[in-house]
């Protein structure tokens, strides 16, 4: 639905008078929520749809937007990768949304991503990932690297002396391109290549025990190692009990997971897991009156039992920033929404405030967490907000390289020559 600013200024006004979204318009504004309702990883993206409705449930009773009511249209891309391709096009196309809140993998936002060029189509895309990549048609509102596994890796490296790394992933994009982040970071800190220790799994992948026993092997020496886990989905479950099996502590070899937070150990028994880390820009147990309310709305509509996580706080920013962009610009439309979006601000649940930047990226805080025997984080370190970073200092290729959709108008902007490299699918 595509509003002009004529028919926004009458429906700001039948807002004002009549205290109601749904009258003042005859069509809702729909907003697309592509996350995967069944199949590997439904154990995390199924509560970011659940996020979004009660989001959009929110926003219509504070009086909607535009002085219409927000309709959310869901789809299942079923953890089937080419099919996230064909939900954002029936999104788009069919169904007429006007934004979409979706992926969670990198192979995921990665095949919708040329549809959402092609298309002109928004996406606001909520989970840590690997950078190297600025769309304009994607704001990313979860961790860069340099928001999430750079400072996780400085944590391992300064405050528990890890001398011997093990880079578990599972096997696709985030979790190679991150790992070959990490392997660069590492030997530049002074960690050989040889104590450098990287493994690749499926999804799914139940059968961790050999892969548990070569991590033990890297210690054999006294070394202390420490494992940094890019492992994704339902495969967390069976690598965690294999590490209690093993009698893993993490005094043993610490973890510090990437893709594991409240959602996923709510389905574990923890009390073998207290002490495992994970690095994240929110945790539920952040003491702020924000995420107290948050929580309390979120278990009075789900249900006692359900768990707040990161991902989640990241729709929570983006939707809010979306609705507040929409308003300034005055209407829904894609490319006048991009450009109120530039210098948005919305508080963050853990205190501080979130801010959009012209690279599409989100200035957010840092925060590492232990595995308390409640399935929750203790929070053990928070940074102020990091500048999200859409091309990593430390691969040389990427290093020369910004992102300005504001200014420049360009995703790979090469600081040597000066010129825009624009390439329109992936990157």
């Amino acid at each position: 639905m595509k509003i002009s600013a004529r028919s926004s200024l009458f429906a700001t006004a039948a807002l004002l008078c009549a205290g109601t979204a749904a009258s003042a318009c005859d069509d809702p504004i729909k907003v697309g929520v592509l996350h995967s309702l069944s199949g590997t990883m439904a154990i995390s993206e199924t509560t970011l749809k659940d996020t979004m409705e009660l989001l959009i449930a929110q926003q219509n009773d504070a009086g909607g937007l535009l002085g219409c009511e927000i309709e959310a249209v869901v789809v299942d891309p079923a953890s089937d990768w080419p099919l996230f391709a064909e939900k954002a096009r029936e999104l788009l196309t069919v169904s007429e949304v006007d934004v979409i809140f979706g992926s969670w993998t990198s192979v995921s936002r990665k095949s919708a991503l040329p549809v959402l060029e092609e298309l002109n189509g928004l996406m606001f895309y909520p989970v840590q990932y690997e950078g190297e990549e600025s769309s304009r048609n994607v704001f990313y509102t979860g961790a860069a690297p340099n928001q999430q596994a750079i400072p996780a890796t400085d944590y391992f490296l300064e405050e528990l002396g890890v001398e011997k790394f093990a880079l578990l992933g599972t096997d696709y994009v985030y979790p190679r391109t991150t790992n070959n982040i990490l392997e660069q970071y590492l030997i530049d800190a002074g960690i050989p290549a040889e104590n450098i220790f990287v493994n690749y799994t499926p999804f799914g992948h139940s059968d961790w025990s050999t892969i548990v026993a070569d991590v033990v092997e890297l210690g054999a020496d006294g070394s202390q190692v420490g494992v940094i886990s890019t492992i994704n989905g339902d495969a967390n479950i069976g690598f965690y009990k294999e590490l209690a099996a093993a009698g893993i502590s993490a005094d043993d070899i610490p973890v510090v997971a990437f893709s594991v937070g409240e959602e996923e150990l709510s389905g574990l028994d923890t009390s073998d897991l207290v002490g495992h880390l994970a690095a994240w820009n929110y945790f539920q147990s952040a003491d702020t009156e924000a995420n107290a309310d948050w929580v309390a709305s979120w278990k009075a509509a789900m249900g006692e039992e359900r768990v707040t996580n990161d991902p989640m706080e990241a729709h929570y920013i983006g939707f809010n920033m979306w609705v507040n962009a929409v308003t300034e610009a005055g209407t829904t439309d894609v490319d006048a929404v991009r450009t109120a979006m530039y210098g948005q601000e919305f508080p963050n649940l853990t205190g501080g405030t979130a801010v959009m930047l012209p690279n599409h990226h989100l200035a957010k805080p840092v925060l590492i967490g232990e595995i308390t025997a409640d399935g929750q984080f203790d929070i053990i370190s928070q940074t102020s907000e990091v500048p999200g970073d859409a091309w990593t200092d430390f691969l040389p290729a990427s290093a020369v390289l910004v992102s300005d959709w504001k200014d420049l108008g360009c995703g790979m902007f090469n600081t040597e020559t000066e010129t825009c490299v624009q390439l329109t699918s992936n990157y």
